[in-house]
């Protein structure tokens, strides 16, 4: 069996090894949106998927399954308004719930497509218009001024990140 040294890799350049700064950036950033509150997290979500979603919404809803996540999406848009934001609120939050358990077993990929997808029938009107609650925080504005110095993959990897924790997985 044949053995790779480490001088083996000497010709190679790591980025991360050279701007730990870079290499920092995506856990720095989640950090910053899991330290928001809930209603400043689906503000965010909402914000990063209006602004970033034309480069996100390829990559996210390429890879998803949205037909694994349509049945909670129709229920979602069927409740009254009021019932809507509080199961995005639910979500979360974590709450144990009918809604927050069907969003946990989604696939992670088909949560980032999920909230994209409510982030247009948002903004298009088909579920809630945008709750006035919905102006960024400093601490908000700081997520989406950090978001925007990552390279793509690395926003997508953030918003993974953010969406992958929401939700009750009956099943852990």
């Amino acid at each position: 069996m044949a053995t790779v040294t480490e001088s083996a890799f000497t010709g190679f350049s790591n980025p991360f090894a050279l701007n730990p700064q870079v290499a920092n950036a995506v856990p720095a950033t989640t950090a910053l949106f899991n330290r928001l509150s809930v209603d400043q997290k689906l503000a965010a979500l909402w914000v990063i998927y209006t602004e970033l979603g034309k480069s996100i919404t390829p990559a996210a809803t390429g890879a998803a399954r949205l037909q694994f996540a349509e049945g909670l999406l129709n229920q979602i848009k069927q409740m009254p308004q009021n019932e809507q934001l509080q199961a995005m609120r639910d979500i979360a939050n974590k709450v144990s719930n009918p809604v927050s358990r069907a969003y946990g077993v989604l696939t992670n990929n088909t949560k980032l497509a999920f909230w994209y997808q409510l982030a247009v029938w948002m903004e298009d009107g088909s579920v809630i218009p945008v709750p006035e609650s919905y102006k960024l925080s400093r601490e908000a504005n700081q997520l989406m001024a950090s978001l925007r110095q990552l390279e793509m993959n690395q926003q997508i990897t953030v918003l993974r990140n953010a969406v992958i924790n929401m939700g009750v997985d009956p099943l852990a």
